[in-house]
């Protein structure tokens, strides 16, 4: 019981190098600890259990935010949040567990072996983490170390690649400490080759025309944007932060689900299309002649064309005539945030979305490239879709950036920098700026490196008006997604038997 107690102190400790800490070495020294308690398991059902309260212990820490979503429905108690956390850590604690065992059983006899055999499994179960049941990707290993210079890999790796980097380095870290130098200095210096190379090979940013952003912040907390009688106050906010300051043409980015009336209505009464064209007209009344606005907004569908059936969280493209040009529809969906899954099973006990309504949204079809006035082709990932490696891109269409619109203000002081870290690597990882609005914070504008050009930050009203990043040509990643970080851990394993057979 003390060994995994230990376990899962580690697990906590290896949380901290997660934004908005940042405690990245604490992260490394955690996971080094980790492959030793592996390492020193007399039977695979003991490394096994190692590994998994290792993973209770990170997740439940680093996914704490969580909790506070609970806050904002009052059909839930406050409490059931932090069950829900515990609870999710409880599920996907099995992919650390799973990593664990695979380095016990097949690395067994050889520290260099384990360590080899875990980066390789971490690479596969944090993929798998990412798909299965929907998948939750959120905080992958390698982007505790994304302001190291270490996150450069991610253009050839990506993330899971990343990760499985970071997990070796943790294993080289180990080698040293247990005086197996010869193979920790070994590992050291092909992963130091790995990351100069990653950091070299990053070509200048591709010509392009400047193009005006202006990103607004209207700092409108969860708790007021469904509240009747805000939506007024909400929208003149929003309106004056993008106040007309010349003629055009500019792009204007607004939150997710910025105006929250529905853009357009399947519905054939007239007052409900009425109502859509007043919405429609109210926000192109906000734009100068030549401007496009992005805002996050809702539509509704109608099964029968009387009642509302689904709804869609969307992206529009508006010009100042009110007209929509372009609409991306989210195809990631948030499990209980827009969907209530089992739905009725779980209402029929009381249980409820933790955003306002009774209605599930319906998926769009994926990754899109929309071909704009002013912005050129714009690529859309709303909210939590940015968090899924390779999956964030139309790769037969790629756009010159991407517009990430989220609302974090579900999320307390941990969600809303992890969330920034996390578009940070895709802009990295893909060659593409990305920009971020935010209703509560972080908003920010990310370079092609995956730099922060600038930024407003959390819980604070405000703009940011700069010119659009250039994109950089496509990264080994962009060209051939997570066939990469799959391609990587082969070459793990195989290092391992080669290994494993030299020591015999």
């Amino acid at each position: 019981m003390k060994i995994l107690a230990l376990s899962l102190l580690a697990g906590i400790a290896s949380a901290t190098g997660f934004a908005p800490l940042g405690l990245w070495p604490v992260t490394l020294a955690a996971f080094a600890l980790l492959l030793h308690l592996v390492w020193s398991a007399p039977r695979l059902r003991t490394a096994l259990a190692r590994g998994y309260w290792f993973g209770v212990g990170h997740f439940a820490l680093g996914l704490n935010w969580i909790a506070t979503a609970f806050t904002f429905q009052s059909e839930m108690p406050v409490w059931l949040g932090w069950i829900a956390v515990v609870l999710l850590a409880f599920y996907i604690a099995v992919y650390p567990a799973m990593a664990a065992g695979l380095a016990w059983r097949w690395g067994r006899g050889d520290r260099t072996a384990t360590v080899l055999i875990f980066a390789a499994g971490w690479i596969v179960t944090e993929w798998l983490r990412a798909t299965m049941f929907t998948g939750f990707a959120w905080n992958p290993l390698g982007v505790s170390l994304l302001d190291t210079g270490v996150a450069a890999a991610a253009r050839w790796t990506g993330t899971y690649g990343l990760s499985g980097l970071t997990a070796l380095l943790a294993g080289a870290a180990w080698l040293l400490i247990v005086k197996q130098r010869r193979a920790g200095l070994a590992i050291f210096a092909g992963l130091a080759l790995v990351f100069v190379a990653a950091q070299l090979g990053s070509g200048p940013p591709a010509g392009a025309r400047p193009v005006p952003v202006r990103i607004v912040q209207p700092n409108i907390g969860q708790q007021d944007k469904w509240k009747p009688g805000f939506e007024r106050r909400n929208f003149e906010r929003l309106a004056r932060l993008s106040a007309i300051d010349g003629t055009g043409p500019r792009l204007l980015l607004w939150p997710e689900a910025a105006v929250t009336r529905p853009l357009q209505d399947q519905r054939r009464y007239g007052f409900a299309q009425a109502d859509a064209a007043v919405v429609r007209e109210s926000v192109g009344a906000i734009l100068a002649p030549r401007d496009l606005l992005l805002t996050g907004g809702i539509t509704y569908r109608s099964a029968d064309g009387a009642d509302v059936t689904s709804a869609t969280n969307s992206i529009f493209a508006m010009n100042a005539a009110g007209r929509i040009l372009g609409r991306f529809d989210k195809a990631h969906l948030v499990p209980y945030g827009e969907y209530l899954p089992m739905r009725p099973i779980l209402s029929a006990i009381g249980l409820s979305r933790l955003s306002p309504g009774d209605i599930d949204f319906d998926s769009g079809p994926g990754p899109q490239t929309l071909t704009l006035p002013v912005a050129g082709k714009v690529g859309f990932q709303l909210c939590y879709e940015i968090i899924f490696s390779g999956q964030v891109v139309d790769r037969a269409n790629r756009p010159g950036f991407i517009f990430n619109p989220s609302n974090d203000a579900w999320f307390g002081a941990w969600g809303p920098p992890q969330h920034l870290a996390q578009a940070r690597l895709r802009a990295l990882e893909e060659g593409l700026p990305v920009l971020r609005a935010t209703p509560t914070g972080i908003s920010a504008i990310i370079d092609a490196d995956g730099r922060i050009l600038r930024q407003i930050g959390w819980n604070v009203a405000g703009v940011i008006d700069a010119p659009l990043p250039a994109p950089k040509s496509p990264t080994a990643f962009a060209r051939f997604g997570n066939i990469l970080p799959f391609a990587l851990a082969l070459l793990l394993a195989a290092a391992a038997v080669a290994v494993r057979r030299r020591e015999r």
